[in-house]
């Protein structure tokens, strides 16, 4: 499976792209694989406060219910409308049309220690 190469990437399956202060997250394929068929994601709402490390959402699927973790801080300044009429974008394209929120961000540092698109693709390999 081919991962972008512009956004790092959590253990816990999650992908930061960054455009200044704006960090849009999402899963991966991976995890939208691995959690099946996504019948449900509900999301914090625009102006939302969320913290490091803090749970940003659930995605619930027919296998299971998973939390959407985030380790950065900021303020949700869009979410992504189309999930809540069409979570299956997440398994049809987890990595565009899929993407969940974006957060203003105000310190980026802790995506430092994140693994790039090589690292992770190495830590869900077979």
């Amino acid at each position: 499976m081919s991962m972008p190469t512009d956004r790092k990437y959590a253990e816990t399956h999650e992908w930061y792209q960054v455009d200044g202060k704006v960090v849009t997250i999402g899963i991966t394929q991976y995890a939208a694989d691995e959690l099946t068929d996504i019948t449900y994601i509900e999301l914090p709402d625009a102006g939302t406060e969320i913290e490091a490390g803090g749970m940003a959402g659930e995605i619930e699927s027919v296998k299971a219910t998973s939390e959407l973790v985030c380790v950065v801080a900021g303020r949700v300044n869009a979410v992504n409308e189309g999930l809540a009429d069409k979570p299956e974008l997440v398994n049809e394209d987890a990595f565009g049309a899929g993407w969940m929120l974006k957060l203003e961000v105000s310190d980026l540092s802790p995506l430092e220690g994140l693994m790039d698109a090589e690292a992770y693709g190495a830590s869900t390999a077979g």
